[in-house]
């Protein structure tokens, strides 16, 4: 499966990205706690050249808590600061102001050596679409000040929301990067929901993701759908539609509804609390190409 998606909407936010990004002081990412890399755009490393960095590991709750542990410990060894968060339930938010003030307290104490006062920070938060850039803006304010929703592209222009006296954020539409040179990236933005189910093939989508959970957290799929892992992922996929009683007319199996049942318990933390990417493998794939 080809796994493409990059609407004429999203041009126009990385432009207005690239237009406003001198007016801030900070960047906050917000990244799926489950794919922490795969949900990072690449663009916003090259927008964001000499800005101090906050990485916000969103959906925490829905990732395997050791690895939250060993990503935070990875991005601050990058130069960036992370928090681990819910927006959608405010745990962590609280976390957040403390941060901010810290990463950028030079910039502050230059503003106070000039004799600027009162000067907010200025924060650009930015966010691959469905990561819960807006439903955290919103958690952080207090307030509804922007648009959610549980779909991609959601945030259509920017807007300016006043936190405190202290604090501003610039929201930013969801932007995807035009081309994933790694099909890999796009089959985990696909698993966690970054990208448009109506354009994807979710049988084959399903196949993937068994197929991880099989290899790194065995006996998960047996515990939750009451399969036998020790076979091929069809056959899995085909025993959790039995299982579930996914039949079509003629007692044919439905596949389709049997994929969709996966995915969704996948998304929601049903199955457990499961990351698609390794800290650990990436910082070994760092060191190889030093």
């Amino acid at each position: 499966m080809n796994y493409q998606w990059y609407p004429g909407h999203m041009t126009k936010a990385k432009r207005m990205m690239e237009e406003n990004i001198k007016l801030i002081d900070l960047i906050i990412e917000v990244v799926d706690a489950r794919i922490p890399l795969a949900s990072r755009n690449p663009d916003i490393d090259q927008l964001g050249r000499n800005k101090a960095r906050l990485i916000l590991l969103n959906k925490s709750d829905l990732a395997d808590e050791k690895e939250n542990e060993k990503w935070s410990r990875y991005f601050q060894e990058q130069g960036a600061f992370a928090v681990k968060i819910n927006a959608r339930t405010g745990a962590g938010v609280k976390n957040v102001l403390p941060v901010i003030l810290e990463s950028c307290k030079e910039k502050l104490e230059r503003d106070r050596k000039r004799g600027i006062k009162n000067r907010p920070i200025r924060a650009m938060v930015v966010g691959i679409p469905n990561v819960g850039k807006s439903t955290f803006i919103n958690a952080f304010a207090g307030k509804a000040c922007t648009k959610t929703g549980n779909k991609p592209g959601v945030t259509k222009g920017k807007q300016w929301i006043r936190i405190n006296k202290n604090v501003e954020l610039l929201d930013t539409p969801g932007i995807l990067w035009p081309k994933f040179e790694d099909q890999a990236i796009g089959a985990k933005l696909a698993m966690t929901g970054s990208i448009r189910d109506e354009i994807l093939n979710l049988e084959e989508l399903s196949l993937e993701l068994l197929g991880y959970l099989h290899g790194s957290y065995e006996g998960i799929l047996e515990s939750r759908y009451g399969i036998t892992e020790s076979q091929d992922r069809l056959a899995m996929l085909e025993q959790i539609a039995r299982n579930r009683n996914c039949i079509q007319r003629g007692n044919e199996l439905d596949y389709a509804k049997a994929a969709n049942i996966l995915l969704e318990e996948f998304r929601n933390g049903k199955i457990g609390r499961i990351t698609l990417e390794r800290a650990e493998i990436q910082e070994y794939a760092e060191q190889k190409e030093e």
